[in-house]
């Protein structure tokens, strides 16, 4: 339960003082959820959004629809391998120019907000959003989140490892981040799993307040703390799970052995792809069908992404959890809050 009243589950182990060498969860595919993880997050009973405002309903006035003769997609920013982008998602390219009739064109974005702007401007029709800026996009850019990537194993989401050296014996909690010996690196402000959810869960589950018991230092990416954890830049960070496992399995010099993970949340999310509220319904459907009648099995976009299906998912439901971590650390939608 968090301070507001708001419900919130924390992790299924009783980790206590008990942490795990990373190879062990990811050996278990810990770093995901499942889809019954998934399903309870899509069947649970949300009237109302509990922070911001809900995704917006298509017009009914004809000259406020948008009929671009070209789909523009952007991506946000990647920390794993610098990818071909335009072949590795030309698998859904194609599938979108198949159900929608228009050619789709890839636009590259440096940062969570420059994506968010993107489509807020009408400069991209359909996006594949961070979690944490997920909120933003529909409250500042009429974002429609509507599918969810699965693996080939059905698994879902990712987690929050609050992730230390396997040799840090000082540190066997999320409370020993509190120590004054201790430097914690967090990714960047509007990342959910890398800032915005440790300043809510370490607060409510150890008494532990990022910027008050400890200082944040910014990374700039979860790659970057996972590296920097192994550097010795960091003793410790929260980072995104399967940030964390792309990470460590890019870089020769790294092993999963390297690290320890003290407290794991529940999981989250993975980023959903979000098309504009405002583009004619006919391509909207067709953007939809792209995606949610598909099989990328065997496709550089699996290859990619690790996503080979997508399933159908309501912001409402399935994001509440991010919205009420960001309501609880007092985000607000615009868009200085997300340049932050």
């Amino acid at each position: 339960m968090l301070a507001d009243g708001s419900s919130f589950d924390p992790a299924e182990p009783a980790w206590g003082d008990n942490n795990y060498l990373s190879s062990a969860l990811v050996d278990a595919d810990y770093q995901r959820g499942s889809t019954v993880d998934l399903e309870n997050m899509r069947n649970r009973q949300v009237d109302e959004v509990p922070h911001g405002e809900p995704v917006r309903q298509t017009p009914e006035n004809e000259d406020e629809l948008l009929d671009p003769d070209t789909l523009v997609f952007t991506e946000s920013p990647s920390e794993d391998v610098q990818g071909r982008f335009e072949e590795d998602f030309q698998a859904v390219f194609d599938r979108i120019e198949e159900e929608t009739g228009k050619p789709v064109e890839f636009s590259k974005v440096n940062s969570y907000a420059a994506s968010v702007e993107a489509m807020r401007s009408e400069r991209a029709h359909i996006a594949n959003f961070s979690t944490g800026t997920t909120a933003f996009a529909v409250n500042l850019a009429g974002a429609v989140p509507f599918a969810a990537g699965l693996t080939p194993d059905e698994l879902f989401g990712y987690r929050l490892f609050a992730t230390t050296r396997a040799d840090a014996d000082g540190i066997q909690s999320v409370n020993d981040f509190a120590r004054d010996d201790v430097t914690v690196g967090h990714s960047e402000p509007a990342s959910n799993s890398g800032h915005q959810a440790p300043s809510a869960l370490f607060d409510q589950y150890f008494d532990v307040t990022a910027e008050e018991d400890y200082e944040v230092n910014f990374s700039g990416g979860h790659g970057n703390t996972t590296r920097g954890i192994a550097a010795g830049d960091y003793d410790a960070g929260p980072i995104c799970s399967t940030c964390f496992v792309d990470t460590v399995e890019a870089q020769s010099d790294l092993s999963f052995d390297d690290f320890k993970v003290v407290w794991a949340s529940a999981p989250f999310p993975n980023g959903p792809v979000a098309y504009r509220y405002n583009l004619k319904p006919e391509i909207q459907r067709g953007i939809e069908r792209a995606y949610l009648e598909s099989d990328f099995a065997g496709t550089d976009y699996q290859e990619r992404t690790g996503y080979d299906q997508f399933v159908p998912i309501d912001y409402r439901t399935v994001f509440k959890d991010i919205m009420i971590i960001q309501r609880y650390n007092g985000v607000e939608y615009t868009e200085s809050a997300l340049g932050s």
